[in-house]
């Protein structure tokens, strides 16, 4: 399992990573995690609100954090336990690496 924040950005948009990454609408706003293979293309799906559901309800579209990992197992093993959090360790997690909660999609969009 890699830490929080280790990403390599010519690998962001490879197969052979997996990424759990937490949207929010706003800071201290409605916060929601997931886990993906293609952080740039899934990122972009809520962003745009292409498929209905609660991101789109909410106008969650701000990535404010994300972890990048070798395995499948160790990805979903690590969203499962983040949505289990209460909310405050979760803006705990988010400010430790993004204190201001800035939208981190330019990031992972443009390298």
């Amino acid at each position: 399992m890699l830490d929080s924040w280790v990403r390599y950005e010519s690998d962001i948009g490879t197969f052979d990573n997996y990424f759990v990454y937490i949207l929010a609408s706003r800071k201290y706003g409605a916060i929601y995690i997931g886990v993906t293979r293609d952080l740039v293309r899934r990122v972009y799906t809520h962003r745009e609100k292409i498929v209905p559901g609660f991101t789109g309800k909410y106008n969650i579209r701000q990535l404010v954090h994300f972890e990048q990992y070798a395995a499948p197992q160790d990805a979903i093993a690590r969203e499962k336990q983040l949505k289990k959090w209460h909310r405050a360790w979760k803006i705990e997690l988010i400010e430790q690496s993004n204190p201001e909660w800035r939208d981190l999609w330019e990031d992972i969009a443009h390298p």
